[in-house]
């Protein structure tokens, strides 16, 4: 039997390349970037198009989630990967973490991108690429912030699964508070969380996402080591309670007027898409069926990247 470790502060960075904490109005935020002529530092870098990789939101996400697209786009462009509020080397401190929270997160990378390669009037936009859940963010800051953001792939997102669609009030969520409340009792919180990431937990539920046996092995052992750092089940117990889920995210997707690319899994949790219907016929949107997991350019990341490419023209 594989003990749960104990909470530490040794986390190795998810990925290569400079890793920066800005100070946003959600807290520090890390950001990873990089690009083809080395690690860049707070000056305008080369005028390429720019790419900024968002990762999913679940009990032991991070960037690593990400880690095959930026090594691969940071060979002909400036990459950038951040971690959300609760995550990785982002603040995860003890607080209300919300849609809002999250969003604003986005926004603020968005916004120090195009400053990089810039000023603060800068044209320029940045294309994203979202994980599941975080695509409701991107989807968000995009409605929000059209003017920085060229273009937006989700990848696996969600709000399209089931026969129920929402277009509740603007920026609310589909949290239920007596179950957050029961989640974050004192008493139990963190024996919970432990063990809802125990190593067999963790590669039980990567195995459902990848939609196999067989996963990224680098990938399960960063999960099993970024949830053993302090603050680690505070942005988890709202994503379990459904606080971090828009009750308003079909009416974001049908609001967005950039360029959409949908990859959606054949295989595992996340293969319904019957929700699509909504905006499929539109002209900005666009989706593919993509052979895999969730996950699918930790599978065949030059077939991935393929097709990503041919949507990013």
């Amino acid at each position: 039997m594989t003990s749960t470790p104990q909470l530490t502060s040794s986390l190795l960075p998810a990925l290569t390349g400079e890793r920066v904490e800005l100070q946003t109005p959600s807290g520090v935020v890390c950001l990873y970037l990089s690009g083809p002529s080395g690690a860049t530092g707070p000056t305008p870098m080369q005028p390429i198009q720019p790419i900024l990789l968002v990762h999913s939101v679940n009990a032991a996400a991070s960037a690593a989630e990400v880690a095959p697209l930026y090594n691969h786009y940071r060979q002909t462009r400036p990459t950038y990967a951040m971690e959300l509020p609760g995550y990785g080397f982002s603040n995860r401190s003890d607080r209300t973490y919300t849609i809002r929270l999250m969003t604003d997160a986005v926004l603020a990378v968005l916004a120090h991108i195009r400053k990089l390669h810039g000023d603060e009037s800068t044209t320029l936009k940045v294309d994203v690429v979202g994980v599941s859940l975080s695509c409701e963010y991107v989807a968000r800051a995009a409605c929000e912030a059209p003017a920085a953001v060229r273009r937006i792939a989700l990848i696996s997102p969600t709000g399209f699964s089931g026969s129920k669609r929402f277009y509740e009030t603007p920026g609310t969520s589909r949290g239920i508070a007596w179950l957050h409340r029961a989640l974050s009792n004192p008493a139990w919180s963190q024996g919970l969380f432990n063990t809802l990431t125990r190593p067999g937990v963790v590669r039980y539920f990567l195995q459902r996402t990848f939609g196999r046996k067989q996963i990224d092995e680098a990938l399960w052992r960063y999960c099993v080591q970024t949830t053993r750092q302090p603050g680690a089940k505070h942005a988890p117990l709202y994503f379990l309670s459904a606080y971090l889920f828009a009750a308003d995210i079909n009416t974001l997707y049908e609001k967005l007027a950039c360029p959409v690319w949908v990859s959606m899994a054949t295989r595992g949790d996340f293969t319904d898409y019957r929700g699509r219907s909504t905006v499929e016929q539109r002209a900005n949107w666009q989706f593919e069926l993509t052979e895999g997991g969730a996950l699918p350019y930790f599978e065949d990341l030059a077939a991935f990247a393929a097709k990503l490419d041919a949507f990013w023209g």
